[in-house]
């Protein structure tokens, strides 16, 4: 089943003026995986259950956002830079507010195989997703259904008063990732528990090697935040509280 994970980072002696630039870091660190502007950032009061009271999208992935206080989705690009972003969006710096910012990385996922038709670098060209923004050439193999596919991660910054201090819980920085099926991705089961393996469709090399591809970028990243930005304590967690060491251990036994 999946499951959602996320990094939280915890700070020596923080304060809420420190809250910029420890966004600006973790941001920072993330460019060097994944893209280099930021897609979108919020700002929320209270709770999350309040409508942000600021909003701005760097990026029009056609969503259409509950009442967003600012829509921009073709700023240039000197808008989108991290800097820039952070300092917007935290211009009213606020005890009770939490500030997300919304980035992109590449990460392997299988999908559908493109039609033989297809078969054309044309075709070929127009149907694998792409950004401008990624440093990684997307190697084109159409009898393959795995291809680097944007995920979106959002990065959230919590005031001391927000959501009833929930910054001690959740840290004073946390790192959603969205759901975990890109390092432990769902497959199905047969009903004979003895049979599972033989129905496992990623028992093969190459979802191997893209696991293991997705599972270094994501510990690239959590090294760099932690060698880099000066943080007391991290902890990489799922939200139905399994271990996530134990389930990367028994996906990778799974392909071997």
């Amino acid at each position: 089943m999946s499951d959602r994970l996320y990094l939280s980072l915890w700070y020596p002696n923080f304060r809420l003026e420190s809250l910029p630039a420890a966004l600006t870091g973790v941001l920072r660190q993330f460019a060097l995986v994944g893209a280099k502007r930021v897609s979108a950032a919020s700002a929320y009061p209270i709770n999350f259950t309040e409508p942000p009271t600021y909003q701005r999208i760097y990026v029009d992935t056609g969503a259409n956002p509950p009442n967003p206080a600012q829509i921009n989705p073709t700023p240039d690009a000197a808008d989108a830079a991290i800097e820039n972003a952070v300092a917007e969006a935290t211009e009213q710096l606020h005890d009770d507010m939490a500030y997300e910012f919304e980035m992109r990385w590449q990460l392997w996922a299988p999908g559908d195989p493109l039609p033989v038709a297809s078969h054309n670098p044309a075709s070929l060209a127009s149907s694998v997703d792409s950004d401008a923004d990624f440093d990684e050439p997307v190697l084109i193999d159409p009898d393959t259904p795995w291809k680097l596919r944007p995920h979106t991660v959002r990065i959230l910054g919590f005031g001391p008063t927000f959501d009833v201090a929930g910054y001690e819980q959740n840290g004073h920085l946390l790192v959603d990732f969205g759901l975990d099926t890109p390092w432990v991705p769902d497959t199905p089961s047969s009903e004979d528990p003895e049979d599972e393996d033989l129905s496992d469709p990623l028992l093969d090399q190459e979802a191997q090697l893209h696991i293991q591809q997705n599972i270094e970028k994501l510990l690239a990243f959590t090294l760099l935040v932690e060698k880099n930005c000066g943080i007391s304590s991290r902890l990489l967690w799922t939200e139905s509280g399994e271990p996530l060491a134990e389930k990367l251990i028994a996906r990778l036994q799974r392909v071997h």
